[in-house]
């Protein structure tokens, strides 16, 4: 049975860190549209009005977030479009991965250390995923043409 229960925790560990991994990029609109869900149902929108206007929100963020970054030419502006869709990814990671290893390690010590780690991969991860939906420079391609 302990045998199970190790292979379990490890399956599930696993499970969560490729979940945090894949939807690193979308803890921004996720952000912006749980806030603009909660406005919307405080101001009296009820929760259908306040659901609605948080999916609206977050496609927004989203979109607009990714068209930014993808017709971008100038690099401080991709390089500021990557950090804001970063920093709440890296601060996702840091909590999720935190909240994982204090299901296996004792040390307060090691806990941070790893959720540091984590919290740096996360920002990583979703700053190369937003550099992949970048459409290429057709200069670029003019010039490997020749």
């Amino acid at each position: 049975m302990l045998v199970l229960n190790i292979v379990l925790l490890l399956v599930t560990v696993g499970f969560l860190c490729w979940l945090v991994f894949t939807l690193a990029v979308y803890a921004l609109p996720l952000l912006a549209g749980v806030t603009a869900g909660l406005w919307a149902y405080e101001t009296g929108t009820g929760a259908v009005g306040g659901v609605l206007l948080g999916a609206v929100a977050a496609g927004a963020v989203a979109i607009v977030g990714q068209l930014a970054f993808a017709f971008a030419r100038p690099f401080w502006v991709r390089a500021l479009v990557a950090a804001f869709f970063a920093g709440p990814a890296a601060i996702a990671g840091y909590a999720a991965t935190l909240g994982i290893t204090r299901l296996a390690t004792p040390s307060e010590t090691w806990q941070m250390a790893v959720a540091i780690i984590g919290a740096v991969a996360v920002g990583f991860t979703a700053l190369f995923r937003m550099a992949g939906v970048a459409l290429p420079d057709p200069r670029t391609e003019i010039a490997s043409e020749a």
